[in-house]
């Protein structure tokens, strides 16, 4: 097993940005993702999970959202919603994804007729991220598992999500860290774990769990 170099914490501070472009239907709404940054991307995919992460919203990614509500595109929303973020490690993968969606059904004879009330359009934005020490800092895996009990959900967020999909990382920064100290099986079950699917307190819940199972918290 690995000497451990301590594990520390950080988290963010998120300033959002408009980008000027919006979208009236599934036309406009396509050439735009095509072109905007993979920051706006990231955050019409995912600021859903840190805004309610009390609760789960009938459709956790923004382009779902729009088409469900805004469109009235019910099987369309549900199909933007079904996209397997977990499945992806990087931002472009998703965009293809979601825009082989979007090109799928406007090649339908239907599709893109339908433009959204006035007021409605989708508008794209992003966000700009600033990173910092929470100050908290794990000596050892015990002493990790204690503080993720305390962290905040932003620091949830940005180790959990942040750094595998927006940096590209095959895993999240929990598991690397505990793989390194030689926790392989521990790094593993909670790479398994599937943040999409729960809250974020149900996410930090679960990685406390695993700790006691294995009697490290």
């Amino acid at each position: 097993m690995n000497r451990c170099a301590p594990f520390s914490f950080y988290t963010e501070r998120r300033l959002v940005l408009l980008t000027g472009r919006r979208a009236r239907n599934l036309e406009e709404l396509l050439k735009h993702l095509g072109e905007v940054s993979g920051a706006c991307v990231f955050y019409h995919t995912h600021q859903q999970y840190l805004s309610h992460h009390f609760e789960r919203p009938l459709f956790f990614n923004d382009f779902a959202s729009w088409a469900g509500r805004a469109l009235q595109e019910r099987r369309l929303a549900e199909q933007l919603a079904a996209v397997d973020l977990l499945a992806h490690t990087t931002i472009r993968q998703v965009r293809e994804e979601v825009i082989q969606i979007l090109r799928a059904r406007l090649e339908e004879p239907d599709g893109g007729v339908r433009a959204c009330p006035p007021g409605d359009e989708f508008h794209f934005c992003e966000s700009q991220s600033f990173i910092m020490p929470t100050g908290q800092v794990a000596e050892d895996v015990k002493n990790f598992f204690a503080k993720i009990a305390e962290v905040s959900n932003l620091c949830l967020f940005f180790h959990f999500f942040e750094a595998r999909l927006r940096l590209g990382r095959p895993t999240n920064d929990f598991s690397q860290w505990l793989a390194y100290c030689g926790y392989d099986r521990l790094a593993w079950a909670i790479d398994a774990l599937d943040p999409y699917a729960m809250t974020l307190g149900e996410l930090q819940a679960r990685i406390v769990q695993l700790g006691q199972q294995s009697g490290l918290a």
